[in-house]
Order: C-alpha cells, then structure tokens, then sequence
C-alpha cells in the first residue's frame, strides 16, 4: 500500500476531526497531532485551517461516488421512485454520519472566506449535476428544469439534517421513512403524500368533483373499441383507465416492473398502494390475467425502456398531457351533453366498484381516494342503484 503524503495526511486528519466534532471546535494542533505532523507544516501547506477545510470539501467524493450510484441502480431496476428514494436515503445515511459538521457548514458559514464558499458550491453543483442527469433520464417533461429540481433535493436533504440534530419533538414529518416518501413524491409528482395516519395515498393534481360525471356502459365500450382500432398501446391505455380506475397523472409515473400479471392476478404497483386491473369493465370481459389488451401490448415491445406507457415520438414515458390528447381523438366522434376527459374513466371505475360491492373502506386503498372524496362517488352508485330498482319494478309491474 503506497505511503500517504504529508498534505494527504493532514487532509484526511482534518477530515475526521471536521466530521465528528465541527469545524469551529477543531484546531490546527489537534488537525497536525492527529497527522503527526508540527502545526508549522500544516500552515506551510494550507495557510490555517480554513485552507485545509477547502481542501477537504474540493477532495471529498461523497457527492460522485452517489451521483455514479444513482446512475448505476437507475439503469439496472428502471424503478424511478426506489432508485430516488434509495439515493436520497444513501445521502441522508453520508450527512446523518456527521451532524456536527453540517451544522458547522451551515452555521458558520458566514465566518469561512469566500474561497471556502466557492468551493462549497462547486461541491453542491457537482451534487446536482449528477442528480439531474437521473431526472432528465426518467422524468417526462415539466415545468421545472431537471437542474431546479436537482437543486431542491439537495436542499431538502440537509434540511432534514439540521432539522434532525438541532430540535426534538417536532411534528413536521412521521419519521424518516415519511419524510423520504414523502421527498421523492414532491420530486417526481409535484405534491408531497399525506400522512399515512390520514389514509390519503392518491394523487391529488386535479379536484375530486362534487357530481360524478361516470359513462354509460356503451359510451365507455365505444371509447374502448376506438382506442383498440388507434392501436395496441391505446387500447391497452384505454383498458388500465377504465379497469384499474388510474388518472393520467398516475399513469405517466407507471414502469414496466410495476406490472405484475400471473393465472391468479393482475396487479399494478401504483406509488405507494396496489391496484387490480379488472378484467370486466361495466359488463364486458377484456381478456384474462395473462391475456389482455396490456400483457398483449406488453409482449408486442421490442424497446428495453423501462416506461409502461411510451410518448409516440421519443424514448419517455406518456405524459398526462399526451394521455388527455389520446382521449380526444377516441372520442372524437361521440355524442355526449357535456365533454369528457379523461378523469370520467377513474370516475366510472370507481362508481362501478361501488355498485358491484365494494365498500368504501377498500375501495380508499384501491383508488387513493380518502372517504370524503369518495362521498359523490357513492351518492352516484345509490343513484343509479335507485334508478335500476324503479326500472326492475316497473318491468315486473308489467
């Protein structure tokens, strides 16, 4: 093993001392005893101890060393939500190790020379630059610029650090576990999960309605049909829509490993709950578990892109947007007394549910959908159960 050189030693000495005491309660005869050096050497080769800790933050790999990670594992599972989380995690685990010197960093900062505070940036951009070649890898387009959000993870995270080792007893997240889900979905969804005690894991982007505009059973086979004739990955759209009750913002986040299909069932991994992909739709089979409009577009692949849904003219995932132009064009030639949007197929999902016996307890997990969002939901299934009944009267009547 090669022999450490003196400048080596002394940074390696201060690094140590930096991470488990602080900057501000480390001197430079502790920094050259440790390195076995006289402190005449280390101000030879560092000028005082603010040279030596730029120094160590311009020598430090922390940041590459998990940036190549995050790249490594994003290529490998194809999962956004695990690699980020696991990412995120792994920094937390790295500044969690050395409380005393981020709350050095960061509390003292305005005492260290601007040479420092370059280098600090540097080290902090190097973080982002990293991160942001994941984000523009796996996220479709949004209104924030992949670099912004890099930046944002990077604040959150040392936060969560000095947050954690300068107060108790606070209430601003459960624990870790929280606060990291709750990070990745502000990251990659735009809106932070409500706590798991509330029991609202859904996604949010769009009002729940206070009237339920569900489709008649022939509209939504005809829209269906028309996305079966636009081709294998719209009717396989149209078919997760309708069957598993998703919004368009759920489906842009879905991957290929979030699919799991076998004889018994046909599941999706939706954030953080699970939802079943019925193979009847409002009276109507669509296929098996292992044969229908998904699996078959599923088999028909012959990209490696991790994404369920792909947008037509780049290797992404299908955006909410692109999924509400898709909609149009299936129900382009219909005839309704009010227009439709995509959200009436979760709306028709869910209502369907109720209808079928579902209570509302369950169909909460399923749908991501807290009780009081689903409260129209259920005035619309009594309704129709309501009119079904008189119609079933008046027949027997007759």
């Amino acid at each position: 093993m090669a022999t450490l050189s003196t400048r080596e030693r002394l940074i390696q000495a201060a690094l140590a001392l930096f991470l488990s005491q602080g900057v501000s309660q480390t001197t430079t005869r502790q920094i050259a005893d440790l390195a076995g050096v006289n402190e005449v050497t280390l101000f030879r080769n560092f000028g005082n101890k603010y040279g030596l800790l730029q120094a160590v933050i311009q020598a430090a790999p922390t940041f590459r060393d998990l940036g190549e990670t995050l790249m490594q594992q994003t290529i490998a599972t194809g999962d956004r939500d695990q690699t980020l989380k696991t990412y995120a995690s792994e920094c937390l685990q790295a500044l969690e190790q050395a409380p005393a010197f981020v709350r050095s960093l960061i509390g003292e900062a305005d005492q260290y020379p601007s040479e420092n505070r370059q280098a600090l940036g540097q080290r902090l951009d190097e973080a982002s630059h990293y991160v942001a070649q994941y984000l523009e890898q796996t996220m479709p387009a949004s209104s924030f610029s992949s670099v912004r959000l890099a930046g944002f993870l990077g604040a959150l995270l040392i936060g969560y650090v000095v947050i954690e080792s300068t107060s108790d007893d606070h209430h601003l997240w459960d624990h870790r576990e929280d606060f990291l889900d709750g990070l990745v979905n502000l990251l990659l969804r735009g809106t932070a999960p409500a706590s798991t005690r509330e029991g609202t894991l859904g996604d949010n982007s769009r009002p729940e309605p206070d009237v339920v505009q569900d489709l008649p059973e022939p509209i939504a086979h005809q829209i269906l049909k028309q996305a079966k004739a636009t081709g294998p990955q719209d009717y396989a759209l149209a078919y997760v829509l309708f069957g598993a009750g998703l919004s368009p913002h759920e489906i842009e986040w879905l991957a290929r490993s979030h699919h799991l299909s076998d004889k018994s069932q046909h599941t999706l991994q939706v954030g953080h709950r699970q939802g079943a992909i019925n193979q009847w739709i409002l009276g109507k089979r669509y296929g098996s578990y292992i044969n229908n409009p998904l699996t078959k577009w599923l088999k028909s692949r012959k990209d490696g892109l991790p994404y369920l849904f792909l947008q037509e003219a780049a290797e992404a995932a299908m955006t909410a947007a692109e999924v509400d132009q898709k909609w149009a064009v299936w129900t382009a030639d219909l005839t309704l007394p009010y227009p439709t949007h995509p959200d009436q197929a979760k709306q028709t999902w869910c209502v369907e549910m109720l209808m079928r016996g579902m209570g509302v307890d369950n169909l909460s997990i399923l749908s991501g959908l807290s009780a009081e969002q689903l409260a129209p939901y259920l005035c619309r299934a009594r309704e129709k159960a309501a009119l079904a009944q008189a119609r079933q009267l008046d027949q027997n009547q007759a």
